[in-house]
């Protein structure tokens, strides 16, 4: 790689913590259904760091206060396919008194930065801006074109924001065929060496609404076609089943990288041998760990108003997540656990998604990793939850998760992602300006 031009400012790594900093302190809270404070103050915020450094962001709404925020940089190489760089500006609740900090005041101590988004992710979005801003004004172009998108609403599945911008606004993406989010490219220790995980894959998201119907009677009386009974037998038929063993590509590649690491047998037939594996990864297993199989796990339970009244219906929600390639089993299983009295709804639905876990692109995103850690490895995962990568799909977008940090050793990182007290080591954070850098001038 060539050396850049000399800077005419702060660098990426002087700004980063500065605005990750200044994020964590905009409150974008997202309770779902369209309510919270919204995005716009956030949006504002981004598109004036863009606009300082010569950019011409664009900043629409899909609802009030909802914002989005995307402008796209001229590549080098102007007939290459773009690449989509992406964040998303909410953040999930925090309740003040459950933290050890003010969730939303930015603290920073000797080595850390705490506040709600600090790992998902406007540590990500920090990265992201401070980097743009550093190669815009050294008037250093990337490889290819980059569409760099700030969106609302990933939190409650992008309804506002990657959905809406996607359905009405896809002319900004035009040309794109990669992207690039959160939620990979950070670190774990295996078998006493530093890996990163890169996040090639993520499970399809179902929510399912149960209803069950019955005869509403008085509570005194033997009444066995019961709406709460059908309802209660369907949840614990659901939220027990044993869902099987089922190795997806990503899946694979990932457990035989860490049984290289550590010299842990792995067989397919072994799940022993593979729930070890999984544990060699530390508190980054949770991720890992539920992406064996097949989920689903009843969360809402709502029936009834009166104790001698038997209800006629009685509904219950399962927040369930599908492997890539297996979706249709998965919704035969579901139909077959809940019987015949309960009826399914889909409250939300989204798509699994599984990319190549070799290319340009991941070969890229490994050589701007080694660059700044040589001797790590680099390993595919599969991510358990969703990313706005999701809604990028319907473009013919191909996704992969890659907000790199060199995190602490100790720092339980998966129990940061919507936990109480979530924090960012502020060196991880230059450390992932460095890489992102890396990246774009050559990817």
């Amino acid at each position: 790689m060539s050396q850049p031009a000399a800077a005419t400012g702060p660098t990426a790594a002087d700004e980063v913590v500065d605005i990750c900093r200044d994020l964590i302190r905009i409150d974008t809270s997202n309770y779902g259904d369209n309510e919270g404070p919204g995005e716009r103050a956030a949006a504002e915020y981004t598109a004036g760091l863009l606009s300082d450094v010569g950019l011409d962001p664009v900043l629409y709404e899909s609802s009030p206060g909802r914002a989005n925020v995307v402008v796209r940089l001229p590549g080098a190489d102007p007939s290459r396919p773009a690449l989509v760089l992406h964040g998303h500006l909410d953040v999930v609740p925090a309740r003040a008194e459950d933290w050890t900090v003010d969730p939303f005041a930015g603290h920073e101590d000797e080595t850390l930065l705490w506040g709600r988004g600090a790992v998902d992710m406007k540590d990500m979005d920090a990265m992201i801006l401070s980097v743009v801003r550093q190669m815009a004004r050294e008037g250093r172009r990337p490889a290819r074109d980059v569409v760099v998108a700030m969106f609302a609403d990933e939190e409650a599945g992008g309804t506002y924001g990657a959905r809406w911008s996607v359905d009405h606004r896809p002319e900004l993406f035009e040309g794109a065929t990669e992207a690039i989010s959160e939620v990979g490219g950070f670190s774990v220790e295996v078998g006493g060496r530093r890996a990163y995980l890169l996040q090639t894959a993520e499970k399809g998201l179902s929510w399912l609404r149960l209803v069950a119907g019955g005869r509403a009677g008085h509570g005194s009386q033997v009444t066995p076609d019961n709406a709460v009974t059908h309802l209660a037998e369907a949840v614990a038929r659901i939220g027990r089943h044993s869902w099987p063993l089922q190795l997806t590509p990503t899946v694979r590649a990932l457990l035989e990288g860490v049984a290289d690491l550590t010299g842990l047998p792995f067989d397919e037939e072994d799940e022993a041998g593979i729930d070890a594996l999984v544990a060699a990864l530390g508190s980054a297993g949770r991720f890992v760990g539920a992406t064996l199989r097949h989920t689903s796990n009843p969360s809402q339970l709502t029936a009834g108003y009166k104790a001698n009244v038997i209800p006629g219906e009685a509904v219950g929600v399962v927040d369930g997540r599908f492997l890539p390639g297996h979706e249709d089993e998965f919704r035969a299983t579901i139909a077959e656990l809940a019987g015949p009295h309960v009826r399914i709804e889909h409250v939300h639905h989204d798509v699994a998604l599984e990319a190549p876990t070799s290319g340009a692109l991941v070969d890229a995103m490994t050589d701007a990793l080694l660059a700044e850690d040589p001797g790590a490895a680099v390993l595919p995962y599969t991510l358990s939850g969703g990313t706005d990568n999701k809604s990028l799909s319907l473009l013919g977008i191909t996704g992969y998760g890659f907000a790199p940090l060199r995190l602490p050793a100790d720092l339980d990182f998966a129990g940061m992602f919507h936990g109480v007290d979530e924090r960012v080591s502020t060196d991880a954070l230059r450390f992932g300006t460095r890489v992102l850098d890396r990246l774009l001038a050559t990817c």
